[in-house]
């Protein structure tokens, strides 16, 4: 395998993260100034489910899918491919899961190399050829070699904290706010703060999340060595997404960060989606099928 570090990518998330952690500073004392309760209690609420989000992200993410843990068994041909793959990426072997949908797609979670899980669906198993699927599952494996699912996981929790306040503003802090606002007062900045902290974790999840698809896309034909069997499945998963039922796993559009293609969700969710133009990533693989080809 012809590795190479992606520096382009580490600094990016190291930014994105650096960011993420000043603008979340500042989230906390609006929220203590003007919702009450203290920052010691917040800094308990947010380290909390902070500490479990770290811990337990593979499970919750999986169970939040419908995926089941899958025996070499069960899929023994899927198995294999990912050990072969995991191999070929000094990598240790991840958990196996598969989601029973049409949806054909993939995602890897987890917190770091040694607990990671790879998922497919089921419709993914039915769509591609075997060199196919080995981009695919090696597209994956190139997010937990990049070590970049670590931090999508935690700034998609920090997004999620902000999101909760502007949802249920309303029941935080009782109406009965501090500082200069006071009352309800208080309640409704500490909503309008959370919006637009919502919107700036956002804005940088998705920035970050297309440049990462790209570095795994090289990561996958570094991989495997054959970028065009990637560009394939990505052309042909890409054009049966739009044939399957519009309430199959449409729902899990919040999860668009971590699927190999992204689940469509009208003109907004295209504007703002979580992945490149399918037909840049194409044509990226094919430069490096040229590439290859020449050395």
């Amino acid at each position: 395998m012809n590795w190479q570090a992606d520096w382009g990518l580490r600094l990016r998330m190291f930014v994105t993260m650096f960011l993420l952690f000043a603008l979340y500073i500042v989230f906390a004392g609006v929220i203590t100034l003007y919702v009450g309760g203290g920052l010691l209690l917040f800094g308990l609420f947010f380290g909390g489910f902070s500490l479990v989000q770290y811990y337990f992200s593979d499970t919750l993410t999986l169970r939040s899918m419908g995926a089941k843990t899958v025996s070499a068994d069960e899929y023994p041909q899927l198995h294999g491919s990912i050990e072969r793959l995991s191999q070929q990426s000094d990598l240790p072997k991840p958990k196996v899961a598969v989601v029973d949908s049409k949806v054909p797609n993939a995602f890897a979670t987890g917190r770091n190399q040694r607990n990671a899980a790879v998922c497919v669906t089921t419709g993914i198993l039915n769509t591609l050829e075997q060199d196919e699927l080995d981009g695919v599952l090696a597209h994956e494996l190139a997010h937990v070699k990049n070590r970049d699912m670590m931090v999508m996981t935690i700034a998609s929790f920090l997004s999620t904290i902000a999101f909760m306040m502007v949802r249920w503003g309303a029941f935080f802090g009782g109406g009965h706010g501090r500082g200069r606002q006071g009352g309800g007062g208080g309640i409704v900045v500490a909503i309008l703060v959370s919006l637009v902290v919502w919107i700036i974790s956002y804005l940088l999840i998705r920035a970050l999340s297309r440049y990462r698809e790209y570095a795994a896309d090289r990561g996958a034909a570094a991989i495997t060595g054959n970028p065009s069997a990637l560009a394939s499945a990505l052309l042909k998963i890409s054009g049966e997404m739009d044939k399957v039922p519009k309430d199959d796993m449409r729902e899990e559009a919040e999860m668009n960060a971590f699927f190999i293609i992204p689940i469509k969700s009208g003109v907004i969710g295209r504007l703002f989606s979580t992945h490149p133009p399918t037909e840049k990533r194409v044509e990226q693989l094919r430069s490096l099928e040229r590439e290859m080809q020449a050395v």
